[in-house]
């Protein structure tokens, strides 16, 4: 058997399939693109290794024998796997199918991953596509140890940017973010001084925009809030925000997406008079890594949206 198989050619196959599908030799030389003389030596040398007749032939055409059938059924399954096989595989080369993962800070995952991935689904088919949100030393960790293509974020302090591909990003400006009926929303653009007394549900210390927010405080001589949730979950601030006078920094993303100017939602994203500007976060993968197809066409309609907002 395994000296048959070895003998056999995909060519066979598709003449047994052709032949069975149209029972005629002349169509099925036509349908593979040859000529009927070499059909007819294809299917004299295929019977000759079987070691048997596979189709009958009569005035009318050609029916297959049940060893013909059996090979006629086997070969519609086996071709059908190798074109999808081969399908998948064209898809994965050409950057339409594949695995991508990425990992992202939350406003350029919001601005710039969201969009990038919709405009990627409508040009792939069966892309697995991974998307996680963390802050900046969480996504350079991973990215460093093989969980990410590549990420949007900063590359923290003591990490040596030599080792990374690094592809200028955005900046990240900050708005307060309170519930519709919060006392702050009576006031125009916040000043500084605004922002004293009240809780925050903020991200925790060291992160880049818990530090700019916290430097407005030096800067303007005001306290430190007391009170302060610490998270980077948007769902828990939402939550939080909801019942209470807590106040929230967000990007301006975020703020489109949760909060958009003109909306009658449960939250208000308030401005402030000088804002507040989070360092730019980058487009970075390691030099190391080289990209999948899907990989480099998620990466390059990022940078178009960096470009084009």
């Amino acid at each position: 058997m395994q000296n048959l198989a070895n003998r056999l050619q995909l060519r066979d196959f598709r003449l047994v399939q052709a032949i069975a599908d149209t029972g005629q030799l002349a169509l099925a030389a036509e349908r593979l693109a040859v000529t009927q003389p070499a059909a007819s030596r294809l299917l004299a040398r295929l019977e000759s290794v079987i070691g048997a007749p596979l189709f009958i032939r009569h005035p009318k055409g050609m029916t297959p024998t049940p060893i013909g059938e059996t090979l006629a059924r086997n070969a519609n399954s086996l071709l059908r796997s190798l074109d999808q096989t081969l399908n998948e595989t064209g898809a994965a080369v050409s950057g339409r199918a594949g695995t991508v993962r990425v990992g992202s800070v939350t406003g350029g995952a919001v601005g710039f991953v969201v969009p990038a991935v919709q405009n990627l689904k409508k040009i792939t088919s069966g892309a697995d596509i991974h998307v996680d949100v963390a802050p900046s030393d969480v996504l350079i960790n991973g990215l460093l140890h093989g969980e990410y293509d590549f990420v949007l974020s900063r590359i923290p302090a003591g990490t040596d940017p030599r080792q990374f591909s690094v592809k200028r990003g955005r900046v990240e400006v900050i708005r307060i973010l309170v519930r519709r009926d919060h006392p702050l929303t009576r006031f125009g653009p916040l000043k500084p001084k605004y922002l004293e007394g009240w809780e925050w549900v903020i991200q925790a210390p060291h992160t880049p925009m818990r530090q700019a927010v916290e430097e407005v405080f030096y800067s303007s001589g005001i306290s430190l809030p007391s009170e302060i949730v610490n998270t980077t979950s948007l769902l828990v601030m939402i939550g939080y925000l909801a019942s209470t006078d807590a106040i929230a920094p967000i990007t301006r993303e975020v703020a489109d997406l949760v909060a958009p100017d003109g909306s009658e939602g449960r939250f208000v994203a308030l401005d402030l008079e000088e804002p507040i500007i989070i360092n730019p976060y980058h487009l970075i993968s390691l030099k190391t890594h080289t990209l999948s197809p899907l990989a480099i066409r998620l990466r390059d309609l990022i940078f178009e949206g960096f470009s084009t907002s």
